[in-house]
C-alpha cells in the first residue's frame, strides 16, 4: 500500500452537504470536515427544485478552502449524492432549468399511468429496482406525459453527481451505482434498458456511457483549476457516486451474516449480493437491486428513516421550541412505550404539511391513542422505525436464505443511541453503530483504490475498521418487543386490507 495521500470527498445529502479532507497514512484513514452547508428543496410556482448552482458554488468553496489551508497536492477528488434525481443539458452542455426534487408532486399518479403501457412486473424484471414514484423513470415519464418542452431541447441526462463531475472535468458519463437507482438500467445486461424506454417514448440518446465506480474521469479542467487556485492537476474520480454505495463500501466487518442500515433521512436496509435477485418473491416484497462497489450489488429496501422525527422537529421549531437532539432523545426515552404504532412508509408521511398532525391522523383512523407531547411523538417515530426494520430483516432472510447475525448501522442515524438500542431490541440481533461519516469514508476509500494507494476495497474496509470506534448494542426486553411487533404487523395488515378495498 502506498503512503500518505490527501483526498477531497464532497458528500451531498438531501438535507445538507459536506466537504471532507480524507487522509490516508498507509495504515489508517482520517477525516476532517472542511465545510458544511444546508441543502433542501426550493419551491417555485408550486414545484420543488434543487438549488444546483448554489451547490456548485459550495463545492468550489470546499476546494478553495483546501488550497488556502494546505500545501500538499490533492491525490483525488470525488462527489457523491443522493440517487434518482437528474439534470438535463442541451447540445452545448448548458443546464436546462433547475433539477427537480424527488418529492416534487409531478410524479403523483405516474406509476399507475406508466404501468398501463408496461406491466409493473416487466419493469421490475428488467431493472430489478423497487417501485417508488420518485424514481428517475417516473420523473422522466411525467415529462413525456405532460409534454415538457425541455425534452425537445435536451441532449444529455446526467444524474446529480455526474453533473458535478462534468462541471469539474468536462466529461459526460453516468457512474454505475447512481445509474442503477434510476430504474432505467438493465441490471442483468449491465446497460440502459433501451427497449423498455422506447416503449415509453424516452429516447436513449439522452443517456451517456456508464462507467464503474472507481473510474478516473480526468483532472479538474484548466480554467476551473486556475479559478480555484490549484497549483497541481487534481484527478477526479467517479467513486460510488450514489451515497448509499459509498456508505456500504465503508462498513467494517460486513459479511454474509451481516445486514446493514444506512441511516439518515432515509433508511436503506439490506445485504450485499453477487448477482441480481429478480424473482416473484423479491417483486412481491418490493426489494431493489442497486449497484454496489467491488462487483457487488446491494439487495435492499428503501425505507423512511429519521424523516418523521426531522419533520416533527421542524414543527416544534415553527412553534418556537428549539430542542436539541439530546433533549429529544431524553424525552423519548422517558415516554410510555408502544402507545402508538404507525407505518413509517405510509404515503401520508411522504411530504405532509405538518408531520405531527399526519402522525396523529394516522393513529385516529387506525383506532389508536394519539401521541400527545414531545416525548411520545419522539418515541412513536423511533419505535416504529425499529419495528419496520424487524419486518424487513425477516423479508431479507426469506429472500436470501441467510441467517443475519449482526446489524451494522452507519451514517448520521448511527449517532442516535436510542434508535440503535430499539433496533437491537426489535430485531433481536446485536447492533454495531458507526462509522457516522461512512459515505465520506467510502468516497475516500474508492479514490484511494482508483489512484493506487490501496490494492482493493476489502483492504480499505479493514483499514477503516482500525480507524473508527463503533458502539455496540445488545438486545433486551424481548417479550415487550415481541408483543409490540405483533400489534405492528396487525396495523400493517389492516392498511393492506384497506388498499385492496
Amino acid at each position: 500500500m502506498t503512503a500518505t495521500a490527501n483526498f477531497l470527498a464532497i458528500d451531498l445529502g438531501a438535507s445538507n452537504g459536506r466537504g471532507f479532507l480524507g487522509r490516508w497514512d498507509g495504515e489508517r484513514f482520517g477525516l476532517e470536515e472542511l465545510h458544511r452547508f444546508p441543502n433542501g428543496p426550493v419551491t417555485v410556482l408550486g414545484h420543488q427544485h434543487w438549488d444546483v448552482l448554489r451547490l456548485w458554488s459550495e463545492i468550489k468553496a470546499v476546494i478553495e478552502r483546501y488550497t488556502r489551508q494546505f500545501d500538499t497536492p490533492l491525490a483525488g477528488l470525488g462527489v457523491d449524492t443522493w440517487g434518482v434525481d437528474f439534470a438535463l443539458l442541451d447540445a452545448e452542455g448548458n443546464l436546462l432549468g433547475n433539477p427537480y426534487h424527488y418529492r416534487d408532486p409531478r410524479t403523483n399518479g405516474m406509476t399507475e399511468i406508466l404501468f398501463r403501457r408496461i406491466p409493473r412486473r416487466q419493469v421490475f424484471d428488467q431493472t430489478g429496482i423497487q417501485v417508488m414514484q420518485y424514481n428517475t423513470l417516473y420523473q422522466l415519464f411525467s415529462m413525456i406525459h405532460n409534454r415538457d418542452p425541455r425534452l425537445k431541447a435536451a441532449d444529455t441526462l446526467l444524474m446529480m453527481p455526474d453533473l458535478f463531475h462534468y462541471w469539474l472535468t468536462g466529461r459526460k458519463v453516468s457512474e454505475f451505482t447512481n445509474a442503477s437507482t434510476s430504474q432505467m438500467f438493465d441490471m442483468q445486461r449491465k446497460t440502459w434498458a433501451v427497449e423498455m424506454l422506447a416503449q415509453l417514448e424516452i429516447s436513449a440518446r439522452l443517456l451517456p456511457e456508464v462507467v464503474p465506480p472507481g473510474t478516473l474521469l480526468g483532472s479538474v479542467s484548466g480554467a476551473l483549476k486556475a479559478e480555484l487556485g490549484l497549483a497541481e492537476p487534481v484527478p477526479v474520480i467517479a467513486t460510488g457516486s450514489h451515497d448509499t454505495a459509498s456508505a456500504i463500501a465503508a462498513i467494517p466487518g460486513l459479511d454474509a451474516e451481516s445486514a446493514y442500515i444506512c441511516s439518515g433521512t432515509w433508511s436503506l436496509m439490506g445485504v450485499e449480493i453477487e448477482r441480481p435477485l429478480v424473482n416473484s418473491r423479491a417483486f412481491a416484497l418490493n426489494f431493489t437491486n442497486e449497484g454496489g462497489v467491488g462487483n457487488r450489488l446491494n439487495l435492499l429496501k428503501n425505507l423512511t428513516g429519521l424523516w418523521l422525527l426531522q419533520e416533527s422537529l421542524r414543527c416544534w421549531q415553527r412553534e418556537g421550541h428549539d430542542y436539541t437532539w439530546g433533549e429529544l432523545l431524553s424525552l423519548g426515552e422517558s415516554a410510555e412505550p408502544f402507545r402508538s404504532l404507525v407505518h413509517p412508509d405510509s404515503p401520508e408521511f411522504l411530504n405532509p404539511a405538518h408531520m405531527i398532525d399526519a402522525i396523529r391522523t394516522f393513529c385516529r383512523r387506525t383506532g389508536q391513542p394519539e401521541p400527545g407531547g414531545v416525548g411520545p411523538v419522539v418515541r412513536c417515530c423511533l419505535e416504529n422505525l425499529a419495528l419496520n426494520y424487524r419486518r424487513v430483516l425477516e423479508e431479507l432472510e426469506t429472500l436470501t436464505g441467510r441467517r443475519v447475525k449482526t446489524i451494522r448501522i452507519v451514517g448520521g442515524g448511527s449517532r442516535n443511541h436510542l434508535l440503535s438500542q430499539f433496533t437491537a431490541d426489535a430485531c433481536r440481533r446485536p447492533v454495531v453503530a458507526g462509522p457516522v461519516e461512512a459515505t465520506a469514508l467510502g468516497n475516500v476509500l474508492l479514490q484511494a483504490v482508483a489512484t493506487g494507494h490501496l490494492p482493493d476495497i476489502s483492504t480499505g474496509r479493514e483499514a477503516i475498521g482500525t480507524s473508527v470506534h463503533p458502539r455496540y448494542f445488545e438486545p433486551r426486553a424481548a417479550d415487550m418487543w415481541e408483543e409490540a411487533y405483533g400489534r405492528f404487523a396487525a396495523v400493517l395488515s389492516t392498511l393492506d386490507e384497506r388498499k385492496e378495498e
